[in-house]
């Protein structure tokens, strides 16, 4: 019979975490300072008090079961939620706002949207220690650093072909419109070939892209939109490209309105409501709000 998840202890939480990120029990035992019998038995009664196995157990390590992958996503956010209690009970004493924030983003809102943010942030609130990690946006992307819990908010594209996860709040920051970009000066950019990402949103206008004739089918592919903005600069094709991707924009390029039936995309916020709660998320939030007007 299965027993309480309300009686799951911190520390069977951090153990189920160790063995996911670490990918086995020996590694997550010499990580936590533990025995590997010791993190074997806790994993087991974790599950025991779970009613389900949250790993697989293999020559090569420990793998999270889907049962797993999602209780581990949730002992990081309780786990969360412990180390941000302290900050948030001393910021409520001395009227301050403190601790560490976790925040995850795309490359160009990385660059371009958080560092005003977060300057603001840090100069009214000295006491944030903001860490940001640059998350690709394909996949879960940001989105899904928040829901694991390896983030407390993430600077997403809403509105895309993958709904956000329900559990999760989102606000829109900002609305940009994509542009035509090309090699400067040159007399037809649009019988040159189109550079492309993988991360780039144009899955999110599927509808406008089918209905543009003169877009090639033939694409070529770059790591990532520096990457595609640095190739249509050295004259190599022309590209399709949001607003925020072209604050890097030298003289080498030119950069052309694609109409008012153009394609555009939300940028915006994702996080918890846990982490909603918290001062740090919130005095962010406000600074974000305020940078995109």
């Amino acid at each position: 019979m299965a027993g309480s998840t309300a009686d799951l202890l911190p520390q069977e939480l951090r153990i189920l975490v160790a063995v996911a990120d670490t990918g086995g029990f020996s590694a997550a035992a010499a990580t936590l300072g533990l025995t590997q019998s010791a993190v074997s038995h806790s994993v087991r009664g974790s599950e025991a008090k779970a009613g389900a196995v949250l790993f697989e157990r293999g020559r090569t390590g420990a793998t999270p079961t889907p049962a797993g992958e999602r209780a581990v996503a949730l002992a990081r956010r309780i786990l969360r939620m412990y180390e941000a209690l302290g900050a948030e009970v001393r910021g409520a004493a001395r009227g301050t706002v403190e601790g560490v924030l976790r925040i995850a983003a795309f490359r160009s809102a990385a660059l371009h949207l958080l560092p005003p943010a977060l300057e603001r942030l840090t100069a009214r609130h000295p006491g944030v220690r903001p860490e940001v990690r640059v998350v690709r946006e394909i996949g879960a992307g940001t989105a899904g650093e928040v829901l694991a819990g390896r983030a407390d908010l993430g600077i997403a594209t809403l509105g895309g072909p993958q709904d956000v996860a329900p559990g999760l709040l989102t606000g829109v920051l900002a609305q940009e419109a994509y542009r035509l970009v090309h090699p400067a000066g040159h007399p037809d950019p649009k019988s040159l070939p189109l550079m492309d990402w993988d991360e780039n949103c144009g899955s999110y206008t599927r509808s406008w892209w089918r209905a543009q004739d003169w877009i090639p089918r033939a694409t070529v592919k770059a790591e990532d939109d520096a990457m595609v903005l640095t190739m249509v600069g050295r004259g190599l094709g022309m590209a399709i490209m949001p607003e925020l991707s072209l604050k890097g924009a030298t003289e080498a390029v030119d950069i052309a309105d694609l109409g008012p039936g153009g394609p555009v995309r939300q940028v915006g916020y994702v996080t918890t409501a846990e982490s909603a709660s918290t001062l740090a998320v919130r005095a962010l939030i406000r600074e974000l709000r305020s940078e995109t007007g």
